[in-house]
């Protein structure tokens, strides 16, 4: 025998759903975050030269060097945006108050 959800069930069912999403999206975020630590260590090794046998190159490196890590550091600051800044919530206060809107009419 199934029982019925009530309000304060549902309610607390889609609180920790939202939860769930969240956790997912800052998780999502770290991840990121430490694949763009260990890729550009070792592009950072690879450039000096540690894995070619060959003495360490310390000279001044070029605009190439740079690339990977400054446009890859460009999505992952707005990666960290999208995940820790409220814009989610005028979304989701909008979808809220739209689904209000038509359950009262209905």
């Amino acid at each position: 025998m199934e029982l019925k959800d009530t309000p304060m069930k549902t309610e607390e069912k889609a609180k920790f759903e939202r939860a769930k999403k969240r956790v997912a999206e800052v998780k999502g975020f770290y991840m990121h975050l430490l694949v763009y630590i260990l890729v550009n260590l070792f592009l950072l090794a690879a450039n000096l030269g540690l894995f070619s046998g060959s003495p360490i190159k310390l000279g001044m490196p070029g605009w190439a060097y740079f690339t990977t890590p400054f446009f890859w550091g460009i999505s992952l600051a707005l990666h960290g945006l999208w995940v820790f800044t409220k814009k989610m919530d005028f979304i989701k206060n909008w979808e809220e108050r739209k689904i209000k809107e038509y359950m009262d009419k209905y």
